[in-house]
């Protein structure tokens, strides 16, 4: 009889034993820590969006709380609160806010937007306004009118570019540029063959014409040298000398008074040398006719008159 009591007990001690550390394994596993000290705050919200006990709590980034329980206030319909556990040594100052945000996979977390309030803060068992993050989620649906009034003009536009598709004219202009692109590829292979062989006869002319071009600004050099060298000075007085005499001359051309200005100017010595030459025209004239008038020449001398 005692055996079979002690085999009882053990199998009840074991069962309770059991039933204890699954208590506590779930609560583990869902993120409650019977344990710990938290202080207890509550959490106001319109709408919770799918949030749900021992979610983590954040502020900054760092985990400081957990979600202990969820509650519906049926008395003044659209408040939901929300019992939070967070870390003791956490002050929240007065002002504070809580954030629900939810990522792409469904995850949910509470979100601590601590104000800059260092005097006053919010004691454990007060309340704490909440709201939620819509994200990228909420841009989506901001988007979805604006997209709903585009949908009508983009069948039209569709509707246009499948008839703009349609015409056998882009047809031909496709096969137009790919006629145009294969002349072109024809173009550019002729167009490397010039510039090689520009290439090469620039290669074997540039070294000519600079060769000349040295040629050149040796002589160019030689006759500035030749320049500098020329007695500038002495030429120009030289120069200024002549066109002194020339002015000179020119003045004597010009004075009627002077031998040159009487020969040009003096009409009278002009006829007398006229009247002189006809004379001595006369003169050769007669001489060639009647030569004896004016020699007279004999072998045996002068006769006596």
């Amino acid at each position: 009889m005692d055996k079979i009591f002690t085999k009882e007990v053990k199998i009840a001690l074991v069962a309770i034993v059991g039933i204890v550390a699954l208590f506590f394994g779930l609560n583990f596993l869902k993120g409650i820590n019977l344990f710990s000290d938290d202080e207890t705050y509550v959490m106001e919200f319109k709408n919770v969006a799918g949030l749900s006990g021992s979610c983590p709590i954040y502020a900054d980034g760092y985990r400081v709380g957990t979600v202990n329980g969820i509650d519906y206030d049926y008395e003044s319909q659209g408040k939901i609160l929300v019992e939070v556990g967070i870390d003791k040594d956490l002050r929240i100052p007065l002002g504070s806010t809580a954030e629900i945000s939810s990522d792409l996979m469904g995850n949910t977390q509470v979100n601590l937007l601590l104000a800059n309030n260092p005097r006053q803060r919010i004691n454990p068992g007060e309340i704490i306004m909440g709201a939620i993050d819509e994200g990228a989620m909420g841009q989506v649906k901001a988007m979805i009118p604006a997209i709903e009034k585009m949908l009508p003009k983009l069948d039209s536009i569709m509707a246009s570019l499948n008839m703009l598709l349609a015409d056998p004219a882009i047809a031909n202009t496709l096969h137009n540029a790919e006629g145009i692109t294969s002349n072109l590829v024809t173009s550019t292979a002729e167009l490397n063959k010039m510039m090689a062989s520009v290439n090469k006869m620039m290669n074997t002319t540039v070294p000519s014409v600079m060769g000349k071009a040295d040629n050149v600004m040796a002589n160019t050099e030689r006759l500035t040298a030749n320049l500098a060298t020329v007695d500038v000075a002495g030429t120009m007085a030289k120069v200024d000398a002549t066109l002194a005499n020339v002015e000179q001359m020119t003045r004597a051309i010009n004075d009627r008074q002077g031998t040159i200005g009487k020969f040009i100017y003096d009409p009278s010595l002009y006829n007398n040398l006229n009247a002189t030459m006809r004379d001595a025209d006369s003169l050769m004239i007669d001489l060639k006719s009647h030569p004896k008038r004016y020699v007279h020449f004999s072998i045996f001398g002068k006769k006596d008159k």
